[in-house]
């Protein structure tokens, strides 16, 4: 297997004199870029110029990852050719949330044989509801195959996303990646790092994404209480104090939830992915150091996958909210997790509107407020 990553900013350009010259049909070009290429695709166009065998797949961002650095307004890519993987594009619409469990249906099954062993899969951000999406893919994978992506962005602004479709950006989708045969090796890890407070509150009125209630009170007006002074700036501030979630008292796996969107009138808040009514929720807040070491326990748990010969892309999808609670800091979680992956490990990646990865093994969950890692190797 063979990497190569780079960028590209409008100011420098591409940061390498000359692309890698890999074209194929098992290589992958992977990118993360601005929600303006929508308007301006032309770093996009031209990169894949270079790459017409290749399969190409990528999505907006809040914030583009390449090596240990975070950028805005910029281009991240991976170019990778594996020696023994098969690869397959999948891709389905997502015009709203309703679609989003046929979508994942639709998706898995494009992908779908006896030799898959793992799905990438990105997704318009703002029109899709991630815990249908997750749901429609799990029906139709076996738990065996490791899935694992994120939910576009766009910055702070909530307004537009986009995935590539067609090898251009396009709203309103979702594409995935397919892996076959015995020699990939997928890792994974997701880790959080928020502390709760407060008491936990029964969700007593919600319908799929819309929370409407927390113990028979309007839901943004407790959230608002919660909030303070930061209650103007929704629901961007939102995003500071996540819902962690679980089914009830003795269910020890907790799922964490993020703000997409408010509605004054019925007092109601837009999450990432679906609050089931009767669940137990409890707001979390920031704790600096413990964001910065979940991202280094994610990449712990992609150990355990890594060939310690091979070339390995780490791609790393964390959620926006940490980046505007880390602020100055947000560098430390990326470097934190190159710290603990294999020497020369080559990382890119986004920050999200939703991370989607197994909560620990089996079927994948979507997350909210994690970091994400993906690693991709093969074996000799």
């Amino acid at each position: 297997m063979e990497v190569h990553t780079l960028g590209f900013d409008q100011k420098k350009h591409w940061s390498v004199s000359h692309r890698p010259k890999i074209d194929s049909p098992r290589t992958l070009v992977l990118l993360f870029g601005s929600s303006s290429l929508l308007d301006a695709d032309g770093p996009i166009a031209e990169l894949l110029h270079d790459y017409p065998d290749s399969l190409a797949i990528g999505c907006s961002t809040a914030g583009e990852i390449l090596g240990t650095q975070v950028y805005d307004e910029s281009v991240s890519a991976a170019i990778t050719r594996f020696e023994q993987t098969d690869l397959r594009l999948a891709s389905a619409p997502v015009l709203s949330a309703d679609e989003s469990f046929a979508a994942g249906q639709d998706i898995a099954r494009q992908l779908n044989d006896a030799r898959l062993k793992g799905i990438f899969v990105l997704s318009d951000g703002l029109q899709v509801n991630g815990s249908e999406l997750v749901r429609g893919l799990n029906t139709q994978v076996a738990s065996s195959v490791v899935v694992t992506g994120g939910l576009a962005g766009d910055g702070d602004r909530f307004r537009r996303t986009w995935v590539l479709k067609d090898r251009r950006p396009q709203t309103g989708f979702v594409t995935a990646v397919g892996f076959y045969g015995d020699r990939i090796r997928i890792g994974h890890g997701s880790k959080g790092g928020w502390d709760r407070f407060g008491p936990e509150r029964r969700v007593t009125k919600s319908k799929g994404s819309v929370l409407f209630e927390l113990d028979g009170r309007p839901a943004l007006q407790l959230y608002k209480e919660y909030l303070g002074e930061r209650a103007s700036g929704l629901p961007a501030t939102g995003l500071l104090f996540p819902l962690a979630l679980r089914a009830d008292e003795s269910d020890p796996k907790s799922l964490v939830r993020t703000i997409l969107a408010v509605n004054e009138p019925d007092q109601s808040l837009t999450f990432a992915g679906d609050i089931q009514e009767g669940a137990l929720a409890q707001l979390m807040k920031a704790n600096f150091d413990r964001l910065v070491q979940g991202a280094s326990e994610a990449a712990t748990l992609t150990h355990p996958s890594v060939d310690g010969d091979s070339s390995v892309l780490a791609i790393a999808i964390s959620c926006v909210g940490r980046r505007l609670v880390l602020g100055g800091r947000t560098e430390e979680e990326i470097e934190a997790t190159l710290d603990v992956l294999p020497k020369g490990t080559q990382q890119i990646g986004f920050y999200s509107y939703g991370e989607i990865s197994p909560y620990a093994t089996g079927t994948c969950d979507l997350h909210n407020q994690t970091m994400t890692l993906t690693t991709l190797s093969e074996t000799a």
